[in-house]
């Protein structure tokens, strides 16, 4: 019989993860992971020991699993590879509608105090337009002072000047039909966050208001930099109130210790590849689960593809060596001596 982690009863959508991983390092038996119900995920490992790698077999699965869309957020082009795989769309440089971002979070997009004048303004500009122009002519008609019309201007030309906002924008519902990777590697910090914010805002509004059939997975690769982007308060939301209306989440990130305790704490799945930071290894400790014995630092995985998985639903932990991915990997470091060859 094939476990399947992340649940407690019998059947439902699930994908293929590896094999238990026995103490002689040989291969168990197969286990699969739930992907029926909403999960949030965390899978954590220093650079060159299969974070990344993984993250593609999570993806692999998700796209052969129905009644799922997953949605990746790619910040270092590691994903293109899927370009060519049928059921798969890659997007570089994605853009998004204005209006799938809330008044809240332009403003904070903006580092804009939502009490002030200006701040005021690009509120109900957001609240009353569905575009970026139009938010601009609102803003130009606006009866206040001339001085916060200038000054909310000049910030919407700011978030113009990105070229991330479209009224062509994906919504949620294009994203219902392939499992769609955001390449989001040709962008600064600043519209990288505008575009996860936006997709992960739109997502959960879209379950909450079941405007779409599908569950979604927003799966995040460098988590960390989106977490202390404005995109972290939308992730937050998804983390501790996605399960709700079905929408789950897989962070990815070589610094866990860089994350929000909340993002670590509420992970309900943890895949733990190598770590040797102690600020890494101390931030899953402060998160362990009483049902594990021993600590992290005792069962810290030492090869690359092989991984610790903590799994609530159970409240069990096990080794696990992650499959073959079928999709090559992209997320590698070029070599010299490859150079030389080619």
């Amino acid at each position: 019989m094939t476990d399947v982690l992340g649940r407690t009863g019998d059947g439902g959508v699930s994908g293929a993860l590896g094999t238990y991983r026995a103490r002689d390092g040989s291969a168990g038996a197969p286990v699969r992971i739930d992907l029926d119900g909403p999960h949030a995920a965390l899978v954590v490992g220093k650079r060159g020991y299969g974070k990344s790698y993984t993250l593609g077999v999570l993806v692999e699965e998700l796209a052969r699993a129905d009644g799922v869309s997953p949605v990746v957020a790619d910040p270092m082009g590691a994903f293109r590879m899927f370009a060519d795989v049928p059921g798969f769309s890659v997007i570089e440089e994605p853009r998004v509608s204005a209006n799938a971002l809330s008044p809240r979070a332009w403003c904070e997009l903006l580092g804009l105090d939502h009490e002030s004048a200006v701040g005021s303004l690009v509120w109900q500009a957001a609240a009353k337009t569905e575009t970026l122009a139009a938010m601009d002519e609102y803003v130009w008609n606006a009866d206040v002072a001339r001085a916060t019309r200038r000054a909310a201007r000049n910030h919407l030309v700011l978030a113009d000047s990105w070229d991330v906002f479209s009224p062509d924008g994906l919504t949620a519902a294009d994203r219902q039909s392939a499992a769609t990777i955001l390449d989001c590697s040709g962008y600064d910090a600043a519209p990288m966050n505008a575009v996860v914010r936006a997709v992960a805002e739109d997502l959960y509004r879209a379950r909450v208001t079941e405007s779409v059939a599908t569950l979604p997975w927003l799966v995040v690769d460098e988590a960390h930099a989106f977490f202390d982007g404005i995109a972290g308060p939308a992730l937050r939301t998804i983390v501790t109130r996605g399960r709700r209306p079905g929408v789950s989440f897989v962070a990815a990130t070589q610094r866990p210790a860089a994350l929000p305790d909340v993002a670590v704490s509420q992970s309900d799945l943890l895949v733990s590849h190598r770590l040797t930071s102690r600020a890494d290894r101390e931030a899953l400790a402060r998160a362990r689960p009483t049902y594990m014995h021993g600590s992290f630092a005792d069962r810290m995985p030492e090869t690359p593809g092989s991984a610790l998985v903590v799994d609530d639903a159970t409240e069990s932990v096990h080794a696990v060596q992650v499959r073959t991915r079928r999709v090559e990997h992209g997320g590698g470091s070029p070599s010299a001596s490859e150079l030389a060859d080619g």
